[in-house]
C-alpha cells in the first residue's frame, strides 16, 4: 500500500469530486478519493454521482471526510435499467448535465458551510473545468484508464485530420494501418481506436463527451492517470509535454488493500485445492457479454483440454452454456459464480490465465498480480488494451473472437508451453514494477503527494 505524506494547510480545503456514474467509474474514483482523504484528513471532500451509483459505491469503510451528494440521473420515472439500455441511460444523463451537478454543488456548499477550493472530476466530466474557472479554483481531472486511450482522445483532432486528409471514403480496409504519427503508438492500428474517433457514431453524446474531454485536458492544473511509467513511457513523455502536471498515480488496485475476511462465493477455498498456475479464471464484464456461440466455444475448449476453471457469469448467461457441460466437468474442475472477488482471485497462485474483455481495470489488476491474459476486446479502450497486452508488452494473447480452435491453442500455449512461461515471467516483472511505483519511494506515491499539495492549496 502507498505511503502518502500527511500535509497540513492553514485554511481548510473543500474538494468537490464529480463522478461519471456508469460501469466501475464511480467506485474507481471513490477508491482514489478515499486514498486522498486518508492522506489529507483535514480536507473535506464532497462526492457527486447519481443516487444509484453512490449507494452502490459507498460503504462503512469510506473515510468520514468524504460526503456523498446525489445528482439527478435524467431518467424518466419508472425507467428500467438493463444491459441493452446503458447507452440510453448515458444519453439521458448527459442531457441532464451540467445543471444536475450545479444544483448538487450548491446544496453541498450550503450544507458543508465551506466554499469549494478545488474541483476534482472524472475526466469525462469535462465541464468541471468551467465550474472551476467560475469559482477561481484548480481543476484536476482523473483518467481512470491507461495512457494509450488518453492519448487517443487527446489526439482525436490530429487523428481525424491525418487519416481523413488522406482519404474521404472512411477507414474500411485501412484498419491495419499503424498510428505511427502519434508518439508511442506505432504498434497500434486504426482499427484499435475507440468508437467515435474515426468510426461509429461520432456525433453521439458519448463520442462528443470524449472529444471534449481530450480538448479540455490542458486546462487541468494536474491530470491524474491510473497507470505507472514503465507501461507506456513514450506516450507518458509526450503527454507530459502537452499537459500540466501529467501524473501517473496508479495502478488504482493498489491504492487500498484488498478486502480480507470470509469469501462468501467460495472461490478462494476452491482455488486452494488446485495446483499452481493450473486454473483459468474467466470474466468478461457485465456489459459486453460474449454471444452464445462464443460462450459455447469457451466451454468446449475447457472441456477438450480438461482445464479447471473459475467462471464469473450472470445466471441467465450460464443457462446458455452447452447442456451437461458443468456436470461433465465436475465440482473439482468447474466453479461457476455470478460474482468473484477478482483482486483476491488474481492473487491466488492457482490462477494460470485470465480470460478477459480487456477493460483497463481488469488489465491493470492482471498485470499487478502477474497473471497472463487471453483478451477478447469488444468496444471502447479494450482493443487498444488488448493490442498492448499481445503486441507491445507480450503478456498475453489477443483473440478477435472466441472459437474453440483459437481457445484450445491459446490455453495450450499459456498453460503448457515454454512460451507461456516467458509470458508469465514478463507479466510478473511488470507487476513488480507496478508495486514499486506504489511503494514508499515510488513514482506513483510521489505523484500522489504532489496531487495532494495541489488540492490542499486554498486562496
Amino acid at each position: 500500500m502507498t505511503e502518502v505524506l500527511h500535509r497540513s494547510s492553514s485554511k481548510k480545503a473543500h474538494v468537490a469530486v464529480l463522478s461519471f456514474p456508469f460501469g466501475s467509474h464511480t467506485s474507481s474514483l471513490l477508491k482514489f478519493t478515499s486514498r486522498l482523504a486518508v492522506a489529507a484528513p483535514s480536507v473535506t471532500f464532497s462526492f457527486y454521482s447519481t443516487g444509484k451509483a453512490n449507494s452502490s459505491a459507498f460503504g462503512s469503510n469510506t473515510p468520514q471526510n468524504i460526503k456523498p451528494y446525489d445528482v439527478a440521473d435524467g431518467l424518466p420515472v419508472g425507467y428500467q435499467h438493463s444491459a441493452n439500455t446503458v447507452e440510453t441511460a448515458i444519453e439521458l444523463f448527459l442531457k441532464a448535465t451540467p445543471k444536475n451537478f450545479e444544483e448538487a454543488l450548491e446544496v453541498a456548499t450550503s450544507d458543508i458551510g465551506m466554499k469549494i477550493t478545488c474541483v476534482l472530476s472524472h475526466a469525462f466530466i469535462w465541464f468541471a473545468a468551467d465550474f472551476a474557472e467560475k469559482l477561481g479554483v484548480p481543476w484536476v481531472p482523473i483518467w481512470s484508464a491507461g495512457l494509450c486511450s488518453l492519448s487517443a482522445h487527446y489526439h482525436t483532432d490530429l487523428i481525424r485530420h491525418t487519416i481523413a486528409a488522406v482519404s474521404h471514403v472512411g477507414i474500411v480496409g485501412r484498419e491495419d494501418e499503424a498510428l505511427g504519427f502519434i508518439p508511442g503508438m506505432s504498434a497500434l492500428r486504426i482499427g484499435d481506436l475507440p468508437e467515435g474517433i474515426l468510426a461509429g457514431d461520432m456525433n453521439s453524446s458519448f463520442s462528443c463527451m470524449l472529444h471534449r474531454t481530450g480538448q479540455m485536458l490542458p486546462r487541468g492544473a494536474a491530470v491524474g492517470i491510473n497507470s505507472f511509467p514503465d507501461l507506456e513511457p513514450v506516450i507518458l513523455e509526450d503527454l507530459r509535454s502537452k499537459l500540466q502536471n501529467c501524473l501517473t498515480v496508479g495502478p488504482f488496485t493498489l491504492l487500498t488493500p484488498p478486502p480480507s475476511g470470509s469469501d462468501e462465493t467460495g472461490c478462494l477455498p476452491w482455488l486452494d485445492h488446485h495446483q499452481s498456475h493450473s486454473v483459468a479464471y474467466i470474466s468478461c464484464g457485465t456489459v459486453a457479454v460474449p454471444k452464445p456461440a462464443e460462450l459455447a466455444a469457451i466451454a468446449e475448449a475447457l472441456e477438450e483440454k480438461g482445464i479447471p476453471f473459475l467462471w464469473s457469469l450472470e445466471k441467465k448467461q450460464q443457462l446458455k452454456l452447452p447442456s451437461g457441460f458443468i456436470e461433465r466437468m465436475g465440482e473439482k474442475s468447474a466453479k461457476m459464480v455470478t460474482w468473484a472477488p477478482q483482486s483476491r482471485v488474481l492473487q491466488h497462485p492457482a490462477v494460470g490465465v485470465y480470460v478477459t474483455h480487456a477493460g483497463w481495470n481488469s488489465v491493470s489488476e492482471s498485470i499487478t498480480y502477474g497473471v497472463p491474459m487471453m483478451c477478447r476486446p469488444s468496444f471502447g479502450d479494450q482493443k487498444l488494451n488488448a493490442r498492448n497486452v499481445s503486441e507491445v508488452w507480450g503478456i498475453g494473447i489477443r483473440l478477435e473472437e472466441f472459437t474453440r480452435e483459437a481457445l484450445v491453442n491459446a490455453f495450450d500455449l499459456i498453460l503448457s508451453k515454454d512460451e507461456g512461461t516467458k509470458i508469465r515471467n514478463k507479466v510478473s516483472a511488470l507487476g513488480e514494477k507496478a508495486k514499486n511505483a506504489m511503494g514508499p519511494k515510488g513514482s506513483s506515491t510521489q505523484n500522489l503527494n504532489k496531487l495532494i499539495e495541489i488540492i490542499q492549496k486554498t486562496n
